[in-house]
Parts: C-alpha cells; structure tokens; sequence
C-alpha cells in the first residue's frame, strides 16, 4: 500500500471520528434532549406565536357572527373584552404541546406541567377579570340606585378578589397551603388592626361618601379649612382634589366624611345677595321707582328664576350711616360659574341705568359736619388804644 492510500484512508477515519462526534453531540443535545427536539420544540412555540393573531381572529369572528343573532350588546361587550386572553391561548397551547414533545419526566416534567397549568390559571382568571367590565352593564338599575363611583369600588373590589383567587389557586397548584396562610392573619390581625387604622377608618369612610352621594368625579366642592377644586379620583384610601389653581391634593377619605362639604356641582340654582346703598337724599318716590323697576326686570328676564320655585325679594332693607340699603335676593337658572358671573354682570349694568333714570344716585361712605353759630360764643372784638 503506497503512502497516497495509506493518507486517504487516515483522512476516511478521521472523518468517521468527527461525524461519530457530531451525532452523539446532536443525539445528546441539551441534558440529554437531542438537539432535533430542542428545534421542533422551538418551531412549535414560533407557530403557536405566528398564528396567536389568526387563532383569536377565527374564534371572535364566529362568536360575534353567533351574537349578532341576539339582540343584545352585552355579548358583543364579553367578545370584545375576550381579546386579550384569546390571543394567549395559543401561546399556552404551544407550550403545552413543547412540552409533551419533549416528553420529560421526573421533577424536570412536573415542574413543566405546574407552569403550563399556572399559564391556564393566568389565562382563566384574567378572562373572568376582564369581562366584569361588560358584565356592568347588565347592572344599570343597580348603578341608579347607587353612585357611579360606589358601583367603580364594588368592581374594583371584585377585581381584586377575583386576582387574589387566582394567586391562591397557583400557590396550591405549586404546593403552597393557602389555608394556614389565611388562618396565620388571625394571629396577627390584632397588630395590624393598631397600625392600621386610619387605613380601614379612610375605606369605611369612601363606601360612606358614595353611598351618600355626596360628591362625584368632575363636582366643585369646598372643605371649609382644607381644600376647594375639583373632584378628579375617589380612591380606597384618599380622594384626588385638583384646586383651582391646577395644584393636586389628596385629602383623607375620614375628613371627607367627618367634616361640612359644600358641594356646588349639587345646586339647583345660583343665588345673587346684594345690598345696594342709595343716597339719603333719595325721595320715597325714587327708592319706590327704583325697587319696583329691578323687581319688575328680574320677574321678566329669563335668567331668573320666578317664584314660588325660588325666593326672589326687592326689599329697602335700612338705613345705614351713609345710605339706605336696597337688597335684592333672587336666582339664575343656570348653575354654570361662568354663565352666572355673565348674567350678574348684565344685571348690574340693568341696576346702574335703573338708579341713573330715577334721578339719584349710589351712596359712598361719608361724613357732615354741621357749624353752629351764635351771638354768646362768638369772641369779644380786639380793640387798640392810642396815646394822645
């Protein structure tokens, strides 16, 4: 044999050697699952991701072709909240289905099984969460009864419940016992209750002002020595105020409840009191015209309200150290801040012509002093002598 076969057939063994090595690294793969595996299991879960799209659209088109046979919205409302946990099923299939390919058992395939079934729980409970939403609407007698913002806490409560569930649910699959984590609160119930308070006495108090309706998102009110603005957030602990001035504040649901609130979203009108000072040279004949024409201007302007629905008095109330007072106390219809300070505006200008055309004027605060003369306090003249 000449040395060119004897090179091949060294070059042929070594060959042999090295795709031997090949086929026990790819048989072997990763801790024991060949390398084939792996890649199936990995094409499995890109599919399951590629058509998670085509999968949820394919099922909520034929459910919503099933509910457009009925006639009302709320099954429409559930398939539409459905969206998310649907396109999540396939991802969890693909999963499930990498994991039974590559057929692992032992504490490795128990341990693969407790995280596609902790995946399904997942999915299970955030359907049943988002479809509490759709769920409200067939409660709107209900949300009558009670405040929009009492009917957003019971829900937010049921959300949370329903997550807590689903937590308790995944620690039992994995092992963990939920009841002696349940009955170890008792223990320590008492501790947290004295620290904790304030914090039940703030929630007690959010139930107590939504079931009262004693404010809403969007109403003006005013906490006398707290706050004045806008209602933005009723919360479990706190309620977001926004002041005028665009600055937020976060007063504690307990003062909310404890102290007077005025809520100026709830009027029914806007009340105008003013007291107008005349001058004291007015004549009985002027004041009556002048009371008369402002009484007669707000029983015929639109704006006001007539009575009996509200007070409306045009009455010459006193007489004051420079002037005698007119009041005048009556209503706008509107409870719009900025329509209300429009019609007071118009309404003053009405008075000032009223006043000019009875031929008298506005008082302004003044004072008269009054000179007597007589012939015994009048000084004695100051006579001059001269010398001869």
């Amino acid at each position: 044999m000449d040395d060119a076969t004897m090179n091949m057939e060294l070059i042929k063994e070594y060959f042999t050697d090295f795709w031997h090595n090949i086929e026990v690294i790819w048989a072997y793969g990763v801790f024991g699952i060949s390398l084939s595996t792996i890649l199936i299991t990995l094409l499995i879960l890109v599919f399951s991701y590629l058509v998670r799209d085509l999968f949820a659209r394919f099922i909520i088109a034929r459910l919503k072709a099933f509910a457009k046979r009925t006639k009302n919205k709320l099954d429409n409302a559930i398939i539409d909240a459905l969206d998310g946990p649907l396109h999540f099923l396939p991802l969890i299939f693909g999963i499930f289905a990498s994991v039974k390919f590559l057929a692992m058992d032992g504490e490795m395939g128990h341990l693969f099984d407790n995280i596609v079934r902790s995946l399904i729980i997942i999915n299970i409970f955030w359907a049943l969460n988002v479809i509490l939403v759709p769920i409200s609407l067939l409660l709107n007698q209900v949300q009558k009864i009670f405040t929009t913002e009492l009917f957003d806490w019971i829900f937010k409560a049921l959300r949370v419940v329903i997550s807590a569930m689903g937590l308790a649910t995944i620690l039992e699959l994995w092992g963990i016992k939920v009841a002696p984590i349940i009955a170890s609160f008792g223990l320590i119930g008492v501790a947290v209750a004295l620290g904790a308070q304030d914090l039940f006495k703030n929630l007690i108090a959010s139930i107590t002002i939504m079931s009262e309706k004693r404010l809403a998102h969007g109403d003006w009110i005013k906490i006398d020595g707290i706050v004045e603005g806008t209602v933005e957030n009723i919360g479990f602990r706190s309620t977001k105020i926004r002041r005028f001035d665009k600055a937020p504040v976060f007063v504690p649901n307990s003062d909310l409840a404890d102290k007077a609130l005025i809520n100026f979203s709830q009027m029914s009108n806007r009340r105008i009191y003013w007291k107008i000072g005349l001058k004291y040279s007015s004549s009985i004949e002027q004041l009556a015209k002048i009371r008369l024409d402002i009484e007669t201007h707000l029983l015929n302007d639109k704006n006001f309200v007539k009575p009996p629905h509200c007070s409306l008095f045009v009455r010459i109330d006193g007489f004051e150290k420079s002037s005698i007072d007119l009041m005048i106390y009556c209503f706008t219809h509107t409870t719009d801040w900025g329509q209300w300070l429009e019609i007071k505006e118009e309404f003053a200008y009405k008075i000032k012509s009223i006043v000019a055309e009875a031929g008298t004027d506005f008082a302004f605060p003044s004072q008269s002093i009054y000179i007597e003369a007589n012939e015994k306090s009048t000084p004695a003249a100051f006579l001059t002598t001269q010398k001869s």
